[in-house]
């Protein structure tokens, strides 16, 4: 085939996308479900901005693990409150800087500073003189901005106490200044804090806004959202977006991760793309969680190398957890459905100690969660969790191997 008639036939092929850019991580959405909370918490902590601008330099802590929506929610605040700020005649603007890419103080200021439009040299100034002179550009242009530090634990980590010491209590050392400079820092938690000195950890926690992961409720209602944006009507079944939902919710057995759920959401639609599928199937899904999670893909292979009741054990697990329909089990009821699969499988149950033995092993090959029951459990015992993939296409991935195994067995004894 032609060159030209093969990249053609790519580009006139239908596509299940009518915009694929609203599954991409930089997007902002015109709503953001179940964060309503949060934005209203910033929206009355920056409120002086509007009513007495120049009076407070407003400091928020967001925190939150990964795929929580802190970024989101920040940018879109940002977006909405400086627009907001304008039709008021204040000369507003959202400042988002990354620390993970600018780590250190000279970095940072460098980024705010050009972002707000002041001109910096390339050369020559410290950290401190470039952000006097954006103190003085900002006096200049009667200009205030909030400013989010995303990524925080790295600035943290690699510029230590001294500069975010100097970030948080600027207006102490400039007081001649009008307090034009507000600050959103963004952090994964509050461990990093413990690094900087107990006067700056206090000042920090003051105002804080957290963040949990989500349940698979609520990641359902932001990928119907997402849904509704990116594809065509009729090409993602509320099945689809209910299963995605239940791989990542936190309730379910997933870490709650919004940005996984929606990328998985996303190669799932590029794979139907590539097969010519006028819709996204359960199969495109599967394929695309284990791109997002290649250790699964490494741990589906360690699977056939496991002792016969270690994997009925593992099958075991895979049933509770999907009865139950919660992220833990109890180890009792893991074994309690050990005993009914090994009568499945015409095998004789182990007992307690060697169960529990399959049972860290599994943990040890990051095949299974086990961990000590804590708050909300009667009695300590040890609780399974499984998030090696989802737990249908691991029940029967697992099958197939146990009746293989049991299979080569009887094969065995034959002759």
């Amino acid at each position: 085939m032609r060159t030209r008639d093969l990249i053609e036939g790519v580009l006139n092929k239908s596509s299940v996308f009518k915009s694929k850019e609203k599954l991409y991580p930089e997007y902002i959405p015109p709503e953001l479900p179940h964060r309503e909370k949060q934005l209203r918490e910033l929206a009355l902590l920056f409120k002086p901005l509007l009513t007495e601008p120049g009076h407070i330099s407003q400091r928020v802590l967001l925190v939150g693990g990964i795929g929580t929506g802190k970024t989101v929610t920040a940018r879109a605040f940002g977006r909405e409150f400086s627009s907001l700020a304008k039709s008021r005649g204040i000369n507003l603007e959202y400042i988002h800087v990354n620390c993970y890419r600018d780590r250190t103080l000279y970095t940072v200021i460098s980024s705010i500073a050009k972002q707000v439009g002041m001109p910096v040299p390339t050369r020559g100034l410290s950290a401190q003189e470039i952000y006097l002179g954006l103190l003085e550009f900002l006096e200049d242009e009667n200009k205030y901005i909030i400013v989010a530090l995303d990524e925080f634990d790295y600035f943290i980590d690699f510029a230590g106490s001294e500069a975010v010491y100097f970030l948080v209590r600027t207006y102490d050392e400039y007081p001649e200044y009008t307090k034009r400079i507000n600050f959103i820092f963004i952090s994964r938690n509050t461990l990093s804090l413990s690094k900087l000195d107990p006067a700056t950890e206090s000042y920090l926690l003051r105002n804080i806004i957290r963040f949990e992961p989500y349940t698979a409720k609520e990641l359902y209602d932001i990928l119907d959202s997402r849904r509704n944006l990116a594809f065509y009507e009729g090409t993602v079944s509320d099945e689809i977006i209910s299963y995605i939902a239940e791989i990542e919710g936190r309730d379910t057995g997933g870490r709650g991760n919004a940005r996984v759920a929606i990328e998985i959401l996303l190669l799932a639609g590029e794979a139907a793309d590539s097969e010519g599928s006028p819709r996204v199937t359960l199969e495109h899904v599967r394929k695309a969680h284990i791109t997002v999670n290649p250790d699964i893909a490494i741990l589906y292979d360690t699977l056939f190398y496991l002792q016969l009741h270690e994997i009925l054990f593992l099958l075991a697990a895979i049933r509770t957890l999907r009865r139950k329909q919660q992220p833990y089990v109890r180890i009792g009821e893991v074994e309690e459905e050990y005993r009914n699969v090994c009568e499945e499988f015409g095998e004789k149950p182990r007992k307690h100690t060697q169960v529990y033995e399959y049972a860290m092993n599994l943990k040890k090959l990051g095949l299974i969660e086990a961990k000590t029951s804590g708050k909300g459990y009667r009695g300590k015992s040890t609780l399974i969790g499984i998030n090696a993939g989802p737990l249908e296409f691991l029940e029967l991935k697992v099958l197939d191997i146990l009746n293989k195994k049991i299979g080569e067995r009887v094969h065995g004894r034959t002759h």
